[in-house]
């Protein structure tokens, strides 16, 4: 599948991200699946993920600076 504003081709890697929850809380997701474009390195997460993203999310501490965790598809 190709990308229409960079002509990149899109394929679907893991890799881990940061999610900023608050002003200084920021988690790490590691072994998130996303769809990453070759030429411009931008990705998008498919919807079923993002909702598991989400839950994630809402059960941290929002209190804790930094935390990591592991997706589990």
């Amino acid at each position: 599948m190709r990308r229409p504003n960079c002509g990149g081709e899109q394929e679907k890697v893991v890799t881990d991200l940061p999610f900023k929850v608050g002003p200084a809380s920021i988690v790490i997701l590691k072994k998130l699946p996303v769809i990453q474009r070759r030429n411009c390195s931008e990705y998008s997460i498919e919807d079923g993920v993002m909702e598991k993203v989400d839950t994630l999310l809402k059960k941290i501490d929002r209190k804790a600076e930094l935390e990591i965790l592991t997706y589990a598809a």
